[in-house]
């Protein structure tokens, strides 16, 4: 780490040349000026992590010269010193944007302390820069990874509404298949990416607890409320609020967020006043808000107000192309984890996997990659180190598509009477889908039909 470099602007010498003595002692840089208009110009040619800051010089106060000095860099430290210190003159210098405050005389352990304060605060607003600049590079549409032409158009769409202001966004889908990566995603890449991005998965908490977290709360406001606190749509201005599993929140919450999206405007927990509010919503939830509406435990308006943009997306079992190059993936990230060496995948253990129904989607995936790459002692992957749930999948028999379904079971009874070509049709997917242990993919191989066609049948008649 650079050395820290320390501004002292101060008109008496001797202040300046114990500053000098005793900082850089301690291997710190100062530099030093005698006027606020010197330390001003030196500020600007040479810069400073800290600037220690009198207030009473000849020509320009102190206290006039901060503002100037966060003009230059905001992120400066300033410490403000005067011998003719009073509470208001600290809560000015403070208001001004005055980051430390020091009554002369002071002794340099004072000093040191402050000293030692704004370094620990610069090494987290380091790694707070370090951390975000990571998640951006994380989650961006390029690194969403997929072969599957479903979230190729997705993606399509999630990146004409990142540029676009649209301040209320609904991702439906199963758990598990990715909705906060989109939803990140969307923040990163829109014009809010500078901005925070806050997320609350709303049934994770009580409800009056949720709403203290969404929308803050005043002291007093409830027990244990012992001081003033801002909410989520406060913390996140100008940015974005990521709601996650929305179908969960009650009634009285839905009512109170259905303003928020009207109005634009928050009041905390106890309070009397309206807070104007900029940020977008992206809401998510892996229920069917639609049917929710029709049950009525779900209002009308909030769902229409949040569908204003809405995409779904897939299950990785209707996308069996994304599991091997998801796969690759995993198995290099968990390789570079725990310094395995895994080249590939053998093609048995592949098949396993490609056809497996996968209930936990995305998520259950990463997790087999991370068991099997742990237990996998040589360069490629095999079957052995695959859950048994997956591994039960090459126990069921598959029949040759030559041998037909007549061998190994009796369709409808003719003698009983007529029957229709539905019922018929019905028991022979009824029976495929016995036979290949509900695995769609060897099903529709095994009748010759798409996988497509497949679910619409099963939906058709209600399999």
């Amino acid at each position: 780490m650079k050395s820290l470099r320390v501004l002292v602007i101060d008109d008496e010498k001797l202040i300046r040349w114990s500053f000098e003595k005793q900082l850089e002692s301690k291997g710190y840089e100062v530099i030093s000026a005698e006027s606020a208009e010197e330390g001003l110009e030196l500020f600007k040619r040479k810069g400073a992590d800290l600037i220690f800051l009198d207030n009473h010089m000849s020509g320009m106060f102190g206290i006039e010269l901060i503002p100037l000095l966060r003009a230059v860099d905001e992120s400066v430290g300033i410490v403000f010193m005067t011998a003719f210190g009073t509470i208001d003159m600290a809560v000015e210098a403070m208001k001004g944007g005055a980051s430390e405050y020091v009554s002369k005389p002071f002794n340099f352990d004072e000093i040191n302390v402050i000293i030692d304060g704004f370094k620990k605060k610069l090494s987290l607003d380091n790694e707070l820069q370090v951390f975000r600049r990571q998640q951006k590079e994380e989650f961006t549409f390029q690194n969403i990874i997929h072969a599957s032409p479903k979230i190729t158009e997705i993606i399509t769409i999630s990146k004409k509404l990142a540029q676009t202001d649209a301040t209320s966004i609904l991702i439906l889908g199963e758990s598990g298949t990715g909705k906060d990566v989109f939803a990140r995603s969307i923040h990163n890449e829109s014009k809010r990416k500078d901005k925070p991005f806050v997320t609350i998965v709303c049934s994770s908490l009580p409800d009056a607890l949720l709403e203290s977290e969404l929308y803050g709360h005043e002291k007093g406001a409830f027990t244990g409320a012992v001081a003033m606190k801002k909410g989520l749509f406060e913390i996140a201005e100008g940015g974005t609020v990521f709601l996650d599993e929305i179908g969960e929140i009650n009634q009285e919450v839905q009512v109170k967020l259905l303003n928020v999206l009207e109005n634009r405007m928050v009041r905390r927990v106890g309070g009397s006043r309206d807070i104007q509010i900029d940020v977008r919503i992206i809401a998510a939830t892996n229920r069917n808000l639609k049917e929710a509406v029709e049950k009525k435990t779900f209002r009308k308006d909030l769902y229409y107000r949040l569908k204003v943009f809405q995409f779904s997306l897939p299950p990785l079992k209707e996308r069996p192309e994304d599991v091997p190059v998801l796969l690759e993936y995993f198995l290099m990230f968990f390789n570079q984890q725990f310094s395995k060496k895994i080249q590939g995948i053998d093609e048995e253990a592949k098949e396993l996997l490609v056809n497996y129904n996968w209930p936990g989607n995305v998520r259950e995936l990463r997790n087999v990659a991370e068991r099997a790459v742990i237990l996998e002692s040589g360069e490629v992957l095999k079957k052995d180190c695959l859950p048994m749930e997956i591994r039960q999948e090459e126990l069921v028999s598959e029949p040759e598509w030559g041998a037909g379904l007549s061998e190994y079971s009796v369709l409808v009874d003719l003698n009983k009477g007529p029957i229709s070509l539905d019922d018929m049709e019905k028991e022979v997917l009824q029976k495929a889908l016995l036979m290949t242990n509900r695995n769609q993919t060897k099903a529709s191989k095994l009748l010759g039909i798409s996988r497509d066609t497949l679910r619409y049948k099963k939906k058709k008649y209600k399999i």
